[in-house]
């Protein structure tokens, strides 16, 4: 058992986000942890968090009621953007990260991702789910890698090189 695993916490649960949220995500997205996962991203919160889409479900992850780190899933094939451009149905996309970098190494991103995965599949139709961290970030593709992800190719998203990695359904060895 790993250090992290010794330290997770059974507590982390999601609830949507909200405007009320706001300034919480704003500090987040100041820290320079975030900002080196996602340096040109402007998530235009004020916009986006009272929107309601079909296609996207926002999420504050929180650590016995604490928000701890925050959680997007969409369906790339149905977001509007098309950031994911031609893409099958049937899949899912996450973004995920740590809010406070005091809250980083100890599992709790690991308990998030594994929520997140649970949450995509139990849609019995997801065949995939998609992530893309920053082609640099070495430390994001051990952690995907080490929960399943298998690496797919590297893309430029906006003209920031990403890795592409998928995770298939469990049970299925699909996987392009």
């Amino acid at each position: 058992m790993s250090a992290s695993d010794q330290l997770a916490p059974s507590a982390i649960t999601f609830r949507d986000a909200s405007l009320e949220d706001l300034p919480l995500l704003l500090h987040w997205d100041k820290q320079p942890h975030v900002i080196a996962s996602d340096p040109d991203d402007d998530w235009e919160w004020e916009k986006e968090l009272p929107m309601q889409v079909s296609w996207r479900e926002q999420l504050v992850a929180e650590l016995d009621g604490e928000p701890i780190g925050f959680v997007q899933i969409i369906d790339p094939y149905e977001e509007e953007t098309h950031y994911w451009g031609e893409v099958e149905q049937n899949l899912r996309a996450i973004d995920i990260w740590i809010g406070e970098a005091d809250n980083l190494n100890k599992g709790y991103g690991k308990q998030m991702m594994k929520l997140a995965i649970a949450r995509c599949f139990a849609a019995p139709g997801v065949t995939k789910i998609l992530i893309d961290p920053l082609a640099s970030n070495i430390k994001a593709h051990r952690f995907y890698e080490r929960l399943g992800f298998i690496f797919v190719e590297e893309r430029s998203f906006d003209g920031t090189p990403c890795f592409v990695y998928e995770l298939p359904r469990p049970g299925s060895l699909k996987h392009t």
